[in-house]
């Protein structure tokens, strides 16, 4: 096997051991967000994150800002100062001002155009993750991957590559912070990461060009979970790119998920995970719509937040979503 990606970093930004994955502190909910024009989408993502226990630990302890020499625009500072404003405030709803006087530096998004979710989830916790690397100058790749957020959300995929005429095999990694899941013809979390891991035709016929046998040649490839994030963040592809009109099926996820099966080591122990955020799309298009979400509070009981209105409800009413995004914490 010749493997190609995975080299130990050279220095630790944030150690493991410093990763709080329980609440440190139980309380009720916090505020509601206000829709600031049509900005549901980043509001969302915004209590999704705000519910991430390891994240909201690190950002309530203020450990970013007491060292932190940016000047300008900082996403951890911005994420620490709105957790600590929605979890302690004494009002029902308050105002992301801080996200959206600096969307322009999170992403390609304007406050009174509708954004998508997902976009944002991945602008957002980029911008925390420079963030976290600035002040640290030539860091290799390894090194980088060890911030807080590539702590708590990275993984690594492996891509095995097997040339089909001299059956020589490549393993190539690559960190993720969330997975893609097709859903076309998938009715479950399970069957969609089934077909994730299936093995499958390299595109083209003789597209991967095999150092062994030094020209392009037909190949297959198989796409496991390397090593598994503390949080796995899950986008079920509602966007049919054929059609641009949206998947709509539903898709049944589990509370408790075992997400050993699509491992590179399929016969471990369970790697378990607990659901603890739900993003909700409605609409007929990807494009124009409303999102909304589920999140499980440091009380334990689970809430749907829909902009302003925080309302607790039961796991049964979660698990019957038309969900877009899935969040599960170890």
């Amino acid at each position: 096997v010749i493997g190609k990606g995975m080299t130990p970093p050279q220095k630790t930004l944030f150690p493991l051991e410093k990763i709080s994955m329980d609440w440190r502190q139980k309380r009720r909910p916090g505020a509601g967000l206000y829709n600031l024009g049509s900005t549901c989408y980043l509001n969302v993502i915004l209590q999704c994150l705000t519910y991430t226990p390891p994240l909201a630990n690190y950002l309530l302890s203020r450990q970013h800002s007491r060292f932190c020499s940016q000047q300008g625009f900082c996403m951890m500072c911005i994420m620490e100062d709105h957790v600590r404003k929605v979890l302690y405030s004494s009002a029902t709803a308050i105002r992301p001002r801080a996200v959206i006087r600096d969307l322009k530096f999170i992403g390609e998004f304007k406050p009174d155009i509708p954004g998508d979710a997902y976009e944002f989830l991945r602008c957002t916790l980029n911008a925390m993750h420079r963030a976290c690397l600035s002040g640290s100058s030539d860091l290799d790749n390894s090194s980088q991957e060890t911030s807080i957020i590539h702590e708590i959300f990275g993984g690594f995929l492996r891509s095995r590559v097997t040339c089909l005429s001299c059956k020589t095999v490549f393993d190539f990694f690559k960190v993720f912070l969330d997975v893609l899941l097709k859903i076309k013809g998938a009715s479950s979390l399970t069957t969609a990461l089934e077909d994730f891991v299936k093995p499958k035709e390299v595109d083209g016929k003789k597209c991967f060009k095999c150092s062994k046998c030094k020209k392009k040649v037909a190949a297959s490839k198989v796409v496991t979970v390397h090593h598994a994030p503390r949080v796995l963040t899950v986008c079920l592809g509602r966007a049919d790119h054929r059609s641009s009109r949206k998947l709509s099926q539903v898709v049944e996820y589990p509370e408790c998920l075992d997400l050993r099966p699509y491992t590179s080591d399929p016969a471990g122990e369970p790697i378990l995970y607990s659901l603890y955020a739900v993003v909700v799309h409605t609409g007929h298009t990807c494009l124009g719509g409303h999102f909304f979400c589920y999140t499980k509070a440091s009380n334990g009981q689970w809430y749907k937040m829909n902009d302003v209105s925080v309302d607790s409800c039961a796991i049964h009413t979660v698990l019957g979503q038309q969900a877009y995004l899935l969040f599960y914490a170890r």
